[in-house]
């Protein structure tokens, strides 16, 4: 900046700036708003066809099933390691039984 500079020119000159990129960034919005308008009516059309339903259908019910599935693993884990127990335990009360018929 010179000292001959007016300070009502360098405020226009950033005021332009400012306003040039403010266009810019606009710019960006709408090309992304476009973007995201086209997506949207694509899908709107996409929910529309029976297929395309029927197969998001199907694929929520695929992981309803298979949440499902690790739940009832987990049960059947949780199930085992009791039965292993439970077992262990007749086991041993059989030898201490058989060790004092002795």
């Amino acid at each position: 900046m010179s000292d001959s500079e007016r300070p009502e020119a360098l405020a226009f000159r950033e005021l332009e700036q400012l306003v040039r990129h403010l266009g810019d960034e606009l710019a960006g919005f709408r090309r992304r708003a476009l973007l995201a308008e086209a997506r949207v009516r694509e899908l709107e059309s996409e929910e529309s066809q029976p297929e395309i339903r029927q197969h998001r259908a199907m694929g929520d019910q695929v992981t309803q099933l298979e949440h499902d599935n690790a739940v009832l693993r987990g049960r059947l884990d949780a199930a085992t390691a009791r039965t292993k127990a439970m077992l262990d335990r007749v086991r041993f009360i059989r030898q201490q039984a058989q060790g004092a018929e002795r």
